[in-house]
């Protein structure tokens, strides 16, 4: 096993007897603590010295040779603390203490405390993350080659020598050479990593017995040799250096403490014997096997390793192990310690998952990368001396507390250490064996959330200040390839989380406007919860919103949210985003939401409910309260109401109320309260309870109902009485309008009911309630109260009521009666209109016009017995009527197809045949047209032709002797609306088969139908439907693609005003029938002549056409055929001359079905001369190429002859063969079959002579062409149009003219506005232009439209806009103010305009704003800062209280109507000085009730306010006279009794704080009223005119005594109209005495006492006055207003004189 990596030779030694161990005690405490090493040296007999026992061997050997080994950790040792089996031999070792066995108790104790169990098997453990581990550098010494100093290893060489050690043998007589305990070479010192970093604080010694097998020895045989080595080089490498931070900081890694067991068959150590293969003989590899040295060999492979199931520490370092290969540790699945140093390893990606490996050394290899699997309880990670240079695959190690990788390329990293604190988490102690660096731990937390992710997926490391918008970049360029096209991410974050508070995460794309994409992005979330960094994420249920609440299991635990884009349905891969680990909460709750559930309705139970995040507090039950705010006033906390729950009463109607809840924790941690507002609450709707009905149920008694009335104040409510009906059980109304009833004999043996219908104070009916009485009983029939009731007119009903007394009424009979006379004289002159009958209704006959109606009511019981009969006459004649209409009325809905009914209510005699006629308007005033088939009904239904005009319905009405009364006409208040437009049937009509044209038959209703929407669809077997594209119309033509589909049609009918209906859909109809492949018709096209082409023409019909088959054979004489093609064409060649063509066409459908062939044959071919058989020359353009058309015949056609002639006037056919010969000004103008014309050629004839030639050279006939028409030349057109400014206002536009020659061409200017408008200039047709007022903050324009000289004009060719064209910027030469800088004061800020005239234009034209902004200075003094005034900013400036001692500033800029600002101008003020003190808007504040209490408000002004003064006083309602009320001089008032009937007034007299008063001002109520319960019961006691009230008295009856002294006894006030009495009751020994007795004669008056609101003084006179107390205030007024409103009507005097007031 390799030895400690400080390695320097034992300074002395002392040999012991065999089987005796000696023990180091602990110098100091057993716990492991630092101690820090002060000066530069250190005496030797320090903590650091350290000597060694060893046990002596049986067998000495002083010739030991001493081996050189490598290093094999690089600085980490990879020797194991020798731990004993039983952990009572665990010991400390420390220099210059000895001790025996005893020692090793407290020892263990201390063991036990700072360490914890690795496996479960272990009965040694190693220490838990929160205890400091301790490497063990106290092992066997090696003597070994010295490593060469590294450049940050500033050691010194110490050379110490020992003695020599002597070894036992054990059970073999043989030896190898073995470990020497000594050696004469000087070693370097270092520290654990052979940088020298570290001084080393203790050395501790763990020794075990001579039996058990150390992992510290080393031997090539079984031999078994204990020795401890002092480490006395890191010791004087602490004393030879200076002391650094570093130096002091830095303590040991002690490694995870293995258990070893006693006994070879768990030992294996094989160094050094070179052994190539782990399956080779001789090794022995078992399963048994815990501790495995197999370093310095020559293994390359792992295989057979897979035996050891139980090896815990495993050292494989100096091999040749290449990697990768480690899969076969995947069996040691205990290994705690692995060693793999000093290999060739390049990779550690085959390591696999150690779930126990605490310790792992890879370094002196050759690794890049340490990207491996997940190690999840790794402590130590030694990788020093590789070739490391990326973080990239970083492996995931939760519990990490030493990472060492110096001497690696990495080190140039900048900030190497924070990131790797970013990759391991908060257990990270030690990076490159020194305590982590306060600042790299600072700088690490400025780093995002996301960073390790993004360094184990390759991002370059960089400052902390780049790394967010480095790691978005970087996460953003890993996502791009699949983010939904057409978007870019432009934020991915989540909020700092805290416990139990709200979480957001912030996810933003935004559109590529290079693309289009006409779909809403949908975003999916899922959040996860990981370790303390942020890897091993797992989902969190239920987690799928934008924000989440993170739960105390949370705490310290990174967030991570995974957001999945979805377009169109289709869900790409997520993107995320990492928060930082969630913060404790803050045991504070807060509402984050505070509502209010429930109707605002007087009655009704309101909630409020908060939505609390408890910030880590154990949720508890908040504090709930409800105010009430009337309007224009402060909440007022309603007593009681202290739950979430409260029932709305009364007093809240027309109130806001206000919900305030206060978030508690269990622990008593309260949060701020919050607030919710509520809207008014509304009176309920009236009801009413309780009804019930008061007094005996005997005839001619009088009943009372009455109930309990609620919602909101009462109005005038109704009452109804009804009686029973005895036949059928009914209620018939017999009273309505007040709650008494006098009971009459139609009541008798009846029972009433009494209906209580609530009505509130804003006259709002509410649901009735109802009682019955008992049976009525019966009195002696008597009628009283007789009357006709209704209006006496011919034709109207009227009816008699009586109250019929005297028990219960029978069948009363009563006779109707006309007479002449207005006066009733007995039956005398009474003519009979009815029969004596039982009915009281009686309709007023024709026949009574002019006369009086009497009734004859006679009273029966109903036993028969008949009261005296009594006589009613009418007051006046009966009239009578024209005919005509007392209303007329039309309902119904007015839309087409709709029923419109009409009412009227006829009166005027007997009504005849009315008319009634129906008409139709086009405008509301025309007189109608006549509906004919309406005339003669109430009902009309309404047609199409009514749609968008107004109808009326017209009656006149007809009395049955032909008289025609007025017609009355009723006019629709709205046109005529068009039914919704709906099919009434939708069907197809034709075959479903190919080719077959199929209609559509429907019937549409609804208006005038407009362009109905019509589409066609395919369903296909599998129902799948799809559309037919291009079929919108009401026909479709079956085409060979539909076959074997089913079609339907849908027809959304559409109005002439695009009004839209529901869509219709008709049955399907198919599938569609294909025929049979047949081919109807076959004919060749083209000639049968030598070279020409020919082709065919096939009619095909049968389902969808596939690939038919078309061949063309030569037919031979014999007749023999020979298959010339199967193109679609066949040209005609020489050997086809003489001969026939057959063409053979076989139809085939596309699913190879094949139809009868069929053929045709042709004539024979001819041959033909070479001849031009058409010469065609088109029309001809300027510039453009002609091409002649021309058709060849006679073989192969040769290199025939062409000429071109330029002719100015076009020649006859005959003319053209000698064209050369016979005219002269005929021009050659080219010899190619193609010419282009020039500009030369315009106007003139182009003629072209071709000689047709063959092959052979044979020359046909010439043929000779003119066209038809001279050359045209080019359409006129302009290019390179642009504009050049000539100077600041005028501007001149070019452009390049092409197309024949130029005539006039035509310029125009054109001015393009701001919003893109480009509008022409009127008057600018010339090429220069000179700028005008309109076209500033507009763009010109220059537009050339090109004219031929034939008049000919092109297209208008525009330039580019130029620059703006802006005018001169307004200015400010000066700001003023007006007014003083005084309090109170509007400062007003004036601008004064410069002289210049192009200012004055400026201003006057294009100054479009002027803002002001007022600014205030922060110091009183010469010491100027001025701050701004948010809301001031405005011309004017009210200078405020706070402004006093200040400087105020304001700054104009001046805004043009082109958006552009003046520079800001400035004027400024002197300190501002107070104004006159002033009260402004004074009123009184309080309803007008003598209970209530008054206050007073005002907005004072002038200065800071000292002690105003306020004064109260009474003001009589008419009189100027002013009564002060002593005492009053404070904001509140609180009014009594005295107050009623006068106004009170408030006199308020500013004062500011110097004394300095201001103008007084006043402010008064209405006059003031008694409150209304009291006003009713003082009314009542009024009416009666006597009362008696109860009091008390002192039985002092002095009247100069002081109130209140001494006990109290019992008085009766007596009041009435004319007097007042006090009279002491009696009692058993004494009679009632009257103390005082007087009227209400002047002076009798009646006191108050503001102190005492129970106490009343009433003086009689001088010399009789008497204090009496009362229960309450209450009681207190109604006594004394009900004295005093007795007094005032006994003296007719008025309240006033009745009062005692000081004025």
């Amino acid at each position: 096993m390799e030895g400690s990596p400080v390695e320097s030779a034992t300074k002395s030694s002392k040999l012991v007897k065999a089987g005796v161990t000696t023990v180091a005690k602990a110098s100091g405490p057993t716990t492991l603590s630092r101690k820090r090493v002060d000066g530069t040296r250190v005496s030797d007999s320090s903590s650091n010295a350290v000597k060694s026992t060893l046990t002596r061997p049986t067998i000495s050997s002083s010739n030991a040779t001493s081996l050189k080994r490598r290093n094999s950790t690089g600085g980490l040792t990879e020797k194991q603390s020798v731990s004993v089996a039983k952990r009572q031999e665990n010991v400390n070792y420390v220099a210059g203490r000895r001790a025996t066995s005893s020692a090793s108790e407290p020892l263990r104790r201390s063991a036990t405390e700072i360490r914890r169990a690795s496996l479960p098997s272990a009965t040694t453990k190693a220490s838990n993350a929160a205890t400091t581990k301790v490497l063990n550098t106290t092992n066997i010494s090696e003597t070994k080659k010295a490593s060469p100093v590294t450049p940050t290893s500033r050691t010194s060489r110490a050379s110490p020598k020992s003695d020599a050690s002597k070894q036992d043998s054990v059970k073999k007589p043989t030896l190898r050479p073995s470990l020497s305990v000594s050696s004469a070479k000087k070693v370097p010192s270092s520290s654990l990593d052979s940088s020298g970093s570290s001084t080393l604080r203790k050395t501790v010694s763990k020794v075990s017995s001579p039996s058990a097998r150390s992992p510290s020895v080393t031997s090539m045989s079984k031999l078994g040799s204990l020795s401890s080595s002092v480490d006395r080089g890191s010791s004087l490498s602490g004393r030879r250096r200076a002391s650094t931070p570093e130096s002091r900081d830095s303590c040991f890694i002690m490694l995870p403490q293995v258990e070893i067991k006693a006994g070879d068959d768990v030992r294996l150590d094989r160094r050094g014997y070179r052994v190539r293969s782990l399956t080779g003989s001789g090794l022995n590899l078992s399963h048994n096997l815990e501790f495995v040295y197999l370093r310095d060999n020559l293994l390359s492979s792992l295989e057979g390793i897979e035996i050891l199931k139980r090896v815990k520490v495993l050292d494989l370092s100096f091999n040749d192990f290449k990697g990768p290969g480690f899969e076969p540790l995947e069996n040691c699945k205990v290994l705690q310690q692995l060693y793999l140093a000093g290999n060739q390893i390049t990779s550690l990606g085959s390591l696999p998952e150690l779930p126990n490996l605490e310790f792992l050394s890879v370094a002196q290899n050759r690794l890049k990368t340490l990207s491996m699997a997940s190690q999840p309880r790794l402590q130590v990670l030694a990788a020093s001396k590789n070739k490391i240079s990326t973080l990239k695959g970083f492996p995931h190690l939760p519990v990490l507390e030493h990472l060492r990788v110096e001497e690696n390329p990495i080190l140039e990293m900048p900030h190497l250490e924070a990131a790797s604190i970013l990759l391991v988490g908060p257990t990270l102690k030690k990076f490159n064996d020194r305590d982590l660096s306060r600042e790299e731990i600072e700088i690490a937390k400025h780093y995002p959330a996301h960073t390790a992710l993004c360094i184990r997926d390759g991002w370059e490391f960089c400052r902390p200040d780049l790394a967010a918008e480095s790691t978005f970049r970087f996460l953003v360029e890993q996502w791009k390839d699949h983010l939904p096209p057409g978007y870019l991410l432009k934020e991915a974050s989540v909020d700092h989380p805290f416990e139990d508070d709200a979480c957001r995460c912030h996810f933003a794309f935004v559109k590529d406007r290079t693309l289009s994409t006409d779909s809403e992005l949908v975003l999916k979330y899922q959040w996860f919860v990981g370790d303390k960094t942020p890897t091993n994420f797992v989902a969190i249920t239920d987690a799928v919103g934008e924000v989440y609440w993170p739960k105390h299991e949370d705490v310290d635990r990174f967030l991570k949210v995974e957001c999945t884009p979805i377009l169109r349905e289709t869900e790409y891969p997520p993107i995320y985003a990492v928060s930082s680990p969630v913060s404790p909460g803050t045991g504070f709750p807060k509402v984050l939401n505070l509502s209010v559930h429930g109707e605002l309705v007087e009655g009704n139970v309101i909630k409020g409910s908060a939505e609390v995040a408890w910030c880590g507090g154990t949720p508890g039950k908040g504090v709930a309260s409800w105010l009430r705010r009337k309007w224009n006033s402060s909440p007022v906390v309603i007593v009681g109401a202290e739950d979430e729950e409260y029932r709305l009463t009364i007093d809240d109607i027309d109130s806001s109320l206000v919900f305030m809840y206060t978030p508690v924790t269990e622990e008593g941690a309260k949060g701020e309260p919050q607030y919710a507002m509520i809207d008014f609450v509304k009176a309920a709707p009236p009801s009413v309870s309780d009804v019930k009905i008061i007094g005996d149920a005997v005839e001619g008694s009088t009943i009372k109902g009455i109930g309990k009335y609620f919602g909101g104040r009462e109005g005038p409510s109704k009452f109804e009485w009804l009686r029973e009906n005895k036949d059928s059980g009914d209620f018939i109304l017999v009273s309505t309008g007040t709650a008494e009833y006098a009971l009459t004999k139609e009541d008798v043996g009846r029972r009433l009911a009494f209906v209580y219908i609530p009505i509130n104070f804003e006259g709002q009916e509410g649901e009735s309630a109802s009682t019955v009485t008992q049976i009525v009983k019966k009195a002696p029939p008597k009628v009283t109260n007789l009357k006709i009731i209704g209006d006496i007119r011919e034709g109207n009903k009227v009816s008699v009521t009586a109250t019929v007394i005297g028990g219960t009424e029978g069948s009363s009979r009563v006779q109707w009666f006309k007479t002449t006379s207005s006066e009733l004289e007995g039956e005398n002159g009474l003519e009979a209109v009815s029969t004596s009958k039982i009915a009281k209704a009686f309709r007023i006959p024709l026949g009574a016009v002019g006369y009086y109606i009497v009734a004859k009511f006679t009273p029966m019981a109903p036993d028969g017995e008949s009261g005296d009969p009594a006589y009613v006459i009418s007051e006046r004649a009966v009239e009578t009527l024209p005919p005509s209409l007392n209303f007329l009325s039309v309902t119904g809905d007015y839309s087409e197809g709709e029923i419109l009914t009409a009412s009227y209510g006829y009166i005027g005699g007997h009504e005849g045949k009315s008319i009634y006629n129906w008409y139709l308007h086009e405008v509301e005033s025309d007189a109608g047209a006549l509906i004919p088939e309406a005339s003669g009904l109430l009902q009309y239904r309404i047609t199409k032709d009514a749609i968008g005009k107004f109808i009326s319905f017209r009656c006149t009405p007809v009395r049955d002797d032909g008289i025609v009364g007025e017609p009355r006409t009723s006019l629709g208040q709205e046109r005529v609306r068009p039914g919704s437009p709906r099919l009434l049937s939708l069907q197809i009509q034709g075959r479903a088969v190919e080719g077959t044209t199929l209609h559509i038959d429907k019937k549409y209703w609804g208006g005038e139908e407009g362009e109905s929407v019509f589409r066609w669809f395919l369903t296909a077997s599998d129902g799948t439907q799809t559309e037919i594209k291009g079929a919108t119309s009401a026909s479709y033509m079956i085409s060979s693609n539909d076959i074997g589909q089913f079609i339907s049609v849908s027809c959304e009918p559409v109005r002439n005003d695009w009004a839209r209906g529901p869509t219709v859909v008709s049955e399907q109809v198919g599938p569609i029938i294909p025929g049979p492949p047949t081919c109807r018709s076959l004919e060749f096209l083209g000639s049968m002549i030598e070279g020409q082409r020919l082709s065919f023409i096939a009619t095909y019909c049968g389902g969808e056409r596939g690939n038919c088959l078309h061949e063309w054979f030569r037919m031979r004489s014999n007749g023999a055929k020979d298959k010339l093609s199967v193109n679609d064409f066949l040209d005609l060649t020489l050997d086809d001359v003489g001969r026939r063509i057959e063409l053979v066409y076989t139809p085939v459908r596309i699913d190879g079905m094949k139809g009868s062939p069929r053929s045709v044959l042709s004539e024979v071919v001819a041959p033909a001369d070479p001849m031009g058989l058409e010469l065609i020359i088109p029309e001809c353009f300027e510039d453009k190429e002609v091409v002649p058309q021309k058709t060849y015949y006679g073989g192969q056609e040769g290199n025939g002859e062409y000429i071109w002639y330029r002719i100015k006037k076009k020649l006859q056919e005959s003319d053209l063969i000698n064209i050369s010969n016979v005219h002269e000004d005929a021009f050659i103008c080219g010899k190619t079959i193609v010419y282009t014309p020039s500009l030369e050629d315009v106007g003139t004839y182009l003629a072209l002579y071709w000689v047709p030639t063959r092959a052979d050279g044979k020359c046909g006939d010439p043929l000779v062409r003119i066209s038809e028409y001279p050359v045209t030349p080019a359409p006129p057109v302009v290019s390179n149009v642009r504009v050049k400014e000539l100077s600041s206002s005028v501007y001149c536009g070019e452009g390049e003219y092409y197309g024949g020659y130029e005539g006039s061409s035509l310029f125009s200017w054109y001015r393009e506005t701001s919003e893109g408008t480009i509008v022409l200039i009127n008057g600018a047709d010339s090429t220069t232009y000179e700028v005008m007022d309109s076209d500033y903050n507009c763009r010109l324009l220059f537009g050339y439209t090109p004219v031929r000289s034939d008049n000919v004009i092109g297209e208008l060719r525009l330039s580019e806009p130029t620059d703006i064209i802006l005018p001169e910027l307004p200015k400010v030469q000066l700001l003023a103010l007006t007014r003083k800088a005084v309090e109170g004061e509007v400062l007003t800020a004036v601008e004064v305009i410069p002289d210049s005239e192009s200012q004055q234009h400026v201003w006057a034209k294009y100054k479009k704003d002027i803002k002001y902004q007022w600014f205030c200075s922060s110091e009183a003094g010469d010491n100027k800062c001025f701050e701004t005034l948010p809301s001031q900013r405005t011309c004017s400036y009210k200078v405020r209280l706070e402004d006093i001692g200040r400087c105020l500033r304001c700054e104009c800029i001046v805004t043009d109507v082109f958006g552009r600002s003046s520079e800001p101008t400035v004027a400024e003020t002197s300190p501002v000085l107070p104004g006159i003190p002033k009260i402004d808007k004074l009123e009184i504040e309080g309803r007008g009730f003598h209970t209530n209490l008054y206050a007073v408000r005002g907005i004072y002004s002038g200065g800071k306010e000292g002690k105003s003064r306020i004064q109260w006083l009474r003001s009589m309602v008419g009189s100027p006279d002013l009564i002060s009320i002593p005492g009053e001089t404070g904001r509140m008032y609180e009014a009594n009794v005295d107050d009623v009937g006068y106004r009170l007034v408030a006199i308020y007299t500013p004062v500011r704080e110097d004394g300095v008063e201001g103008q007084y001002v006043s402010a008064s109520t209405e006059p003031i009223a008694v409150e209304p319960d009291v006003l009713k019961e003082v009314k009542q006691k009024l009416d009666l005119g006597a009362v008696k009230f109860e009091a008390l008295c002192d039985k002092d009856r002095s009247p100069k005594k002081v109130p209140g002294a001494g006990s109290l006894e019992r008085r009766i006030l007596e009041v009435n109209r004319k007097r007042v009495k006090v009279v002491k009751p009696g009692s058993k020994t004494s009679f009632p005495t009257t103390e005082i007795r007087g009227s209400y004669s002047p002076p009798f008056h009646v006191e108050l006492f503001r102190n005492d609101q129970h106490r009343l003084r009433i003086v009689v006179d001088s010399e009789n006055e008497v204090d009496l107390m009362v229960q309450t205030r209450h009681m207190r007024d109604i006594v004394v207003l009900v004295i005093r409103g007795l007094a005032q009507r006994f003296n007719s005097t008025s309240l006033n004189s009745l009062l005692k007031i000081e004025t």
